[in-house]
């Protein structure tokens, strides 16, 4: 049977008290009595009931992070980011995946009732009523690119429109007129705003839309070697291509290696995101950057000050834009300005009710 502390308590000659107030470095006791405690503790091999010291302090010192997925640099190094996060402040992380079903998403946000302090959650299909429905209110949420607009929460969400206008007003800047867009998962937000800066981008230049120029895609790595398969058997074939994330690059690229189609030379190649695998492809591939495990880290140091000011805080919507990480896949060749770029601090836009209130 474990030691209980009770027994550690008898061995020590202390109070059951005492021993809680030491092993939860809470309240006044002397350095030998402290001592003491801990070396009847480590004797005992005694190990704290995890359940019940949460329920005693009313912490459970751990943070939720619910992703759409877990496969993928993308989702690793968001998961990086927040892990370290939540270490240096002494939080473990616990992580589950809902796999873009609001079954699972139900099921995982009830697993971590009581469970967690609070919760960072992205996913294209939580709303505002699944989160009432399956959270208390008191428990700190925070929103990563989620398509919720509400004061009730705070949020971080990507710059998705100006990354891709800015990348396919570059892609247009090497003297292409015939720019494809390999598109995100359907009724996406970031799909839907990365293919709507694209479209921007084209009209402000005065290139009308075309169709057949917008491939199918799902953000994998097979939709984007499908996707540029098909774009090459158009007879009127586009001489660049932006996908919309990286993994649909990286299976573009693919396809057109195995069609003996050149890069950047018979055909420019851009993705989003900037996973950490971009600047070692062949070519190197020119992306919009994100700061993936910035991303993980905002949300866990948000969800933390939430945390400790009880939910009781003003709500902050935060933007965080995008750079371009320019490389050899779109043409680019100088390194100084690949560098100058790639290194790009990106800027956050803020917005809350209290003006003066920080993260």
């Amino acid at each position: 049977m474990p030691t209980t502390i009770k027994e550690v308590a008898l061995h020590a000659g202390v109070s059951i008290a005492t021993v809680s107030r030491v092993l939860n470095n809470v309240g006044p006791v002397d350095v030998r009595t402290r001592e003491r405690v801990r070396s009847s503790a480590r004797e005992l091999r005694y190990v704290p009931n995890a359940a019940g010291r949460s329920l005693s302090r009313r912490k459970t010192e751990a943070i939720g992070l619910l992703l759409p997925d877990l496969f993928g640099e993308f989702f690793s190094e968001v998961i990086r980011g927040s892990d370290q996060t939540a270490q240096l402040s002494n939080y473990h992380l616990v992580v589950s995946s809902s796999h873009n079903s609001k079954k699972e998403i139900h099921a995982a946000l009830n697993m971590m009732r009581g469970r967690v302090d609070g919760v960072v959650i992205m996913s294209p299909h939580i709303d505002a009523e699944t989160l009432k429905d399956n959270l208390p209110q008191s428990l700190p949420v925070v929103l990563l690119n989620c398509d919720i607009v509400s004061s009730d929460f705070d949020s971080l969400t990507i710059d998705n429109y100006n990354g891709a206008h800015a990348m396919t007003g570059h892609l247009l800047s090497h003297g292409h007129t015939r720019v494809a867009i390999i598109k995100g998962i359907e009724r996406n937000r970031d799909a839907t705003e990365r293919l709507h800066g694209y479209e921007e981008a084209l009209r402000e230049h005065g290139i009308p839309l075309d169709d057949t120029l917008q491939a199918a895609g799902d953000f994998t790595e097979s939709a984007g070697y499908d996707a540029a398969r098909r774009l090459l058997r158009l007879p009127h074939r586009p001489t660049a291509i932006f996908s919309s994330n990286d993994s649909m690059a990286i299976g573009a690229l693919s396809a057109l290696r195995d069609a003996g189609i050149q890069v950047p030379e018979e055909m420019a190649l851009a993705g989003f995101d900037d996973v950490p695998m971009a600047p070692y492809l062949t070519p190197a591939l020119t992306s919009v950057a994100v700061g993936i495990h910035n991303l993980g880290v905002r949300a866990i140091e948000t969800a933390l000050h939430a945390v400790r000011h009880q939910n009781a805080h003003h709500k902050q919507q935060i933007v965080l834009t995008t750079s371009l990480s320019l490389r050899e896949s779109c043409g680019c060749t100088n390194p100084s300005s690949i560098q100058q770029l790639h290194h790009a601090s990106a800027e956050e836009v803020t917005t809350a009710s209290d003006p003066t209130s920080k993260v």
